[in-house]
Order: structure tokens, then C-alpha cells, then sequence
């Protein structure tokens, strides 16, 4: 029994290393791809749509969140924590939001 259960942690234990290794090693490798000593382009980011595949660095894709335009129940945008008011903006989601709208990163303001 005690060699059942010894197995049983390092599954577990391997198990939870691959997961956390599988969420580390893509935020890790984000920046890889620039090439060395090539300066960063200026160029302005396009407006997102709701669809968007991708998003405006250090925002996600309305997608990646299921972003909808719509409230859930008492949990809309307008009266979440990291909706911008004067621009219909997010600080973490890409493109123009409504304030009717919502998504998973939705968090009640303080």
C-alpha cells in the first residue's frame, strides 16, 4: 500500500508541474520572437472588433474572455473596476466596450 501511495503523489506531483510549466513557458517566451537589436514598431494598433484574433499588447482579445455585449445578470462593464468611462474602454480587453456589455474579467469597483 505505502508504494501505491507514493506512486499516486508523484502522479499528482508530475502533474502539476506539467500544468504549471504549460502556463509559464508561453509568458516566458512571449518577447522571443523580436529580433535582436530591431527597434519596436511605432505603428498604431487597429481598432479591434468584437472578433478580434488579436489584441493590443498588454490587453487580451475580447474572444479569449467571451466578451459580449450584453450584461450578465447585475454584472455589466459600466460598473466594473477596469471599465474607462470617457473612452468606452477596458484597461484589460481589447477594442471599444459597452458599458452594457460583459466578460469573465468582469470585477465589481470598489
Amino acid at each position: 500500500m505505502h508504494q501505491e501511495e507514493i506512486l499516486s503523489r508523484r502522479t499528482v506531483l508530475r502533474g502539476a508541474l506539467a500544468v504549471g510549466c504549460s502556463l509559464l513557458i508561453p509568458a516566458a517566451l512571449l518577447g522571443c520572437d523580436a529580433k535582436q537589436g530591431e527597434t519596436p514598431s511605432t505603428e498604431p494598433a487597429s481598432p479591434a472588433s468584437s472578433g478580434s484574433e488579436t489584441a493590443t499588447p498588454g490587453k487580451v482579445t475580447q474572444a479569449s474572455v467571451q466578451y459580449q455585449s450584453q450584461p450578465k445578470g447585475e454584472q455589466k462593464c459600466g460598473v466594473c473596476m477596469h471599465f474607462e468611462a470617457g473612452s468606452n474602454s477596458c484597461k484589460l480587453v481589447d477594442g471599444q466596450i459597452s458599458p452594457d456589455g460583459w466578460c469573465s474579467l468582469w470585477a465589481k469597483m470598489v
